[in-house]
C-alpha cells in the first residue's frame, strides 16, 4: 500500500493503518529500535509505542515521508526507554558507545538557552552531511542514525572495519572542525 493510502487511513481513524503500517514499516521501525534497546521485547514495545504516537500525531500532521516521520517517533520513544531503563549503568551496548564517539564532537547537554543553537546546529548538520561524499555520508547514517555496529557496516559496504572505523573518525573530525568554524562547538 502506497504512503498516501496509509495516511488516508489515519485520516479516516480506521484501525487497519495501524496494520498497513506495520506491514510496510514494522521491520523498518523494529531495526531502529533494536539497535539501540538491543532487548527483543523492548524493541517491539517501543514499535507498539510507535504506532500510538503515529495514530494520535495523525490527524492534524500530514508528513510528508511517512518513512521518517516513523523512524523519528521510533527514535525517540526508544532513547526515551534506553535512558529509564539507565543502559549506562548496565554497560550499554552500540548505542552508548556511539554516543561516546560523539561526545568529542559535542560540548553536552545543552541548557534552556541553548535551544536556538541546537536548530543551527541541526540546519548545519543537514548541510555538512550532504557536501559529503555519497559513501561517507552513508557509513556516518548508518552508525549514528541506524547505530549499526561496524562489524555491520564493514559487512554492508564490502570494506573492511578499520576503513569503517577510519572513515567514521575521519568524517567526525570534519563535524568538529565544521561546528568549531560555525562557533556551534
Amino acid at each position: 500500500m502506497e504512503d498516501h493510502q496509509i495516511l488516508d487511513l489515519y485520516f479516516l481513524r480506521s484501525e487497519q493503518a495501524i496494520q498497513e503500517t506495520d506491514t510496510k514499516y514494522g521491520n523498518y521501525c523494529f531495526r531502529i529500535a533494536y539497535q539501540i534497546l538491543t532487548s527483543r521485547e523492548d524493541a517491539e514495545e517501543s514499535v507498539s509505542d510507535t504506532y500510538l504516537a503515529a495514530w494520535n500525531a495523525i490527524p492534524p500532521k500530514r508528513p510528508p515521508l511517512l518513512s521518517a516521520f516513523l523512524g523519528r517517533i521510533t527514535r525517540n520513544v526508544s532513547i526515551d526507554r534506553w535512558r529509564t531503563r539507565s543502559a549506562y549503568k548496565r554497560g550499554g551496548g552500540e548505542f552508548s558507545l556511539c554516543l561516546e564517539e560523539l561526545t568529542n564532537c559535542t560540548s553536552g547537554q545543552p541548557s534552556p538557552e541553548e535551544r536556538q543553537i541546537q536548530k543551527e546546529v541541526v540546519q548545519m548538520l543537514n548541510v555538512f552531511l550532504t557536501q559529503l561524499p555519497e559513501p561517507e555520508r552513508k557509513v556516518f547514517v548508518c552508525r549514528y542514525w541506524y547505530v549499526d555496529s561496524i562489524r555491520d557496516i564493514a559487512e554492508a559496504f564490502g570494506i573492511s572495519q578499520t576503513k569503517v572505523t577510519t572513515m567514521l573518525h575521519r568524517t567526525r573530525e570534519k563535524l568538529r572542525k565544521q561546528l568549531k568554524k560555525e562557533g556551534l562547538e
